[in-house]
């Protein structure tokens, strides 16, 4: 008769948790170095060509890389060793001994799933307070081609505003004083949501019922006509703090900061779709090694000695793949705007989880 507890066996539980640990993190330290070093052939000379870098910032750009490295391909990790774990137990007939002695197949994979879990803790605890500092760094550091890096002048560039129905952008913004000085200005005025008009102005200051803009002319999308309006006042009710805020990179955020700063954008009326499904992912994305021994499990059941024990690992590997391509489509499509965030973030892994659950029903009918 099946035993009704979830881990029937205290001693079979930290023997397969164990097992699947210590692959887990084997296969992922043997990732990185493998992946760390082939990064190195393309991007110390890159570091090196540099005037002024030595050995110490290729082991910096190291430092920053690791971090990324372990973010990307721990769960990777985690379905190879769910497999790994699974094949050796079925090829032992471990695993015909569970179900002989009355476990069921979510009873077999208890001790993975609260090990991943674990994993899945750590996974996000690491991104928070490792993974968003080294991108942060990392990100600067490559947009300056690897060399020191500059002072931050408080200098926005190409920053879009939406103003009701119509659009803002500005070339540069930057603070002279107490007042928001912008430079390249144009206005995109839209009529249901078509585009009628167009006025651009050199510069642009901040003044108190909107913005002053110097030298502005104005085009006439239907008539096809210029016309010199010179001093005017436009864009009522966008405020400063519309222009000043900086675009925000979710990678380089912890969970709590970005969500911060995506009431802020909010407020100041940017589009915030992307940022909110990178939010969400932040937390689908360590869970989804929770999803790898689901995923996994039909490797466990079924005879080895069938001759099948390899296709059944070669299938949890093929379920594992079309889970994180599905994760990066679905995201791609969430920073398009064409899913809403929640899905974005969470329909893969909801889709995958109840494919997982069909298959080892299945199985253990």
């Amino acid at each position: 008769m099946p035993s009704m507890k979830f881990f029937p066996s205290r001693t079979m539980a930290l023997y397969v948790g164990r097992l699947f640990l210590t692959r887990s993190f084997a296969i992922l330290f043997a990732l990185v170095l493998i992946l760390q070093t082939l990064d190195l052939l393309g991007t110390s000379g890159k570091i090196l060509a540099v005037a002024g870098n030595t050995d110490n910032d290729v082991w910096r750009y190291v430092g920053l890389r690791i971090p990324q490295l372990i973010e990307t391909f721990l769960p990777f990790s985690v379905l190879l060793g769910t497999i790994l774990t699974l094949a050796t137990l079925n090829q032992n007939s471990e695993v015909v001994a569970m179900k002989g002695a009355g476990m069921s197949a979510h009873q077999v994979l208890a001790p993975l799933f609260l090990s991943a879990l674990l994993v899945a803790g750590i996974s996000f605890a690491f991104n928070e307070r490792i993974v968003v500092r080294s991108n942060a760094t990392l990100s600067a550091w490559t947009k300056a081609q690897f060399a020191k890096l500059p002072p931050d002048t408080g200098i926005r560039n190409n920053v879009w505003v939406r103003a009701g129905d119509d659009l803002i952008k500005a070339d540069t913004v930057s603070k002279s004083g107490q007042q928001v000085v912008l430079t390249g200005v144009q206005v995109f005025e839209r009529e249901d949501g078509v585009l009628a008009y167009m006025v651009s102005a050199d510069r642009a200051v901040s003044v108190a019922d909107g913005w002053q803009l110097q030298n502005a002319q104005r085009f006439d999308r239907k008539a096809g006509t210029m016309t010199e309006l010179g001093d005017i006042v436009a864009g009522k009710g966008v405020a400063p703090d519309q222009f000043t805020l900086s675009n925000v990179d979710p990678d380089a955020l912890p969970f709590m900061e970005l969500r911060s700063a995506i009431t802020e954008l909010k407020q100041a009326g940017r589009p915030v779709a992307s940022l909110e499904a990178v939010l969400w992912h932040k937390i689908s994305g360590p869970l989804s090694s929770i999803l790898m021994p689901l995923l996994g499990a039909v490797a466990a059941f079924g005879l080895a000695r069938s001759g099948k024990l390899y296709v059944r690992a070669i299938l949890g590997m093929v379920l594992g793949f079309a889970y994180f391509v599905a994760d990066n489509f679905a995201l791609a499509m969430g920073d398009l705007g064409a899913y809403p965030p929640l899905l974005a973030a969470w329909g893969p892994f909801l889709l995958f989880f109840l494919i997982g659950e069909m298959i080892l029903i299945r199985t253990e009918e």
